[in-house]
């Protein structure tokens, strides 16, 4: 991933992004300062999203003093103090997000959900943590209870992001599927823990097939060769998942403020988009071909 390639695309953004952010259409009762940066937006975007790529630092505070204040002080000359840039990071928030939905992949007629756990601290601390109070919740997953949010993503057959939900732990995961399908065609596949017969009526409404596993309890459903092949492709969105939090960093329990850490998350998932070689399935000319025909009469029977 190159600075300035990423740092031109950030800034073209910056450059047309006019949206308000929700703070700047709210009324202020008494006047507040206003400092100017040292960085522009795209600047801090541009750090930010870079960070979550950098592989070697662990942490923000050494990637800023001991990389970008020494190896990058020639592109960025108004680098300010790193206790100065954290009360700026709150600032991006909004063009991050607008930004991260530049980024979204092409929609290709295979698609995988899933949920991840997003934990803010160990179990152990959840009654005395404050950072996320209100916000993270209790939830649990196959490997046992965690506190703290739930990350849902929509990925193609390419490793490219198509919808992505944050909600507290405790939510349940099919409940921001159709919100995230929109714009979607082709199939969805997903685990058990989207089986549901309103999701599937509301995603077939869309013109999305949700096509999951049965439980053990549930009879026996014939499914064409492909989608029982590509439920057991269903693994590439794990290997997303974990790419997202051990590469991408977006999980951590070092986070003081709340505010700071959807930035932080916003960027990693920015810098997954940026990378060159991501999670994908491979497929032969001829598969892709009968993928292909398989859409098209989807859809003229759909229509």
């Amino acid at each position: 991933m190159d600075l300035t390639t990423v740092f031109c695309d950030i800034d073209d953004f910056c450059r047309e992004f006019t949206l308000e952010s929700p703070q700047e259409l709210l009324s202020t009762p008494s006047p507040r300062r206003n400092r100017r940066a040292g960085l522009g937006l795209s600047e801090i975007m541009t750090i930010l999203v870079m960070f979550h790529h950098s592989g070697g630092h662990r942490n923000f505070k050494g990637y800023y003093t001991q990389h970008v204040c020494r190896h990058w002080s020639g592109e960025f000359p108004g680098a300010p103090s790193y206790s100065r840039l954290i009360q700026l990071v709150p600032r991006v928030l909004w063009p991050l997000l607008h930004y991260l939905g530049t980024r979204r992949g092409e929609v290709s007629g295979v698609s995988f959900v899933d949920s991840t756990p997003l934990r803010v601290c160990h179990n152990a601390r959840i009654h005395s943590h404050k950072v996320f109070q209100g916000i993270a919740r209790r939830g649990k997953t196959s490997v046992g209870w965690f506190f703290g949010l739930k990350l849902h993503l929509i990925i193609s057959d390419r490793g490219d992001l198509l919808g992505i939900r944050a909600t507290p732990g405790n939510a349940d995961d099919r409940s921001t599927v159709p919100a995230m399908a929109q714009g979607l065609s082709g199939k969805l596949f997903g685990d058990r823990g989207y089986i549901s017969q309103k999701l599937f009526e509301s995603l077939r409404a869309q013109g999305v097939e949700l096509i999951t596993k049965l439980r053990k309890n549930m009879k026996p459903k014939l499914l064409a060769l492909i989608d029982k092949i590509l439920l057991r492709k269903r693994a590439l969105i794990e290997t997303v998942n974990d790419q997202l939090k051990n590469v991408c960093q977006i999980e951590h329990s070092r986070h003081r403020s709340w505010l700071n850490a959807l930035v932080h998350l916003l960027a990693g998932l920015t810098a997954y988009t940026w990378q060159e070689k991501r999670p994908a399935l491979s497929w032969t000319a001829q598969e892709r071909e009968i993928l292909n025909q398989i859409n098209t009469q989807r859809k003229l029977l759909l229509a």
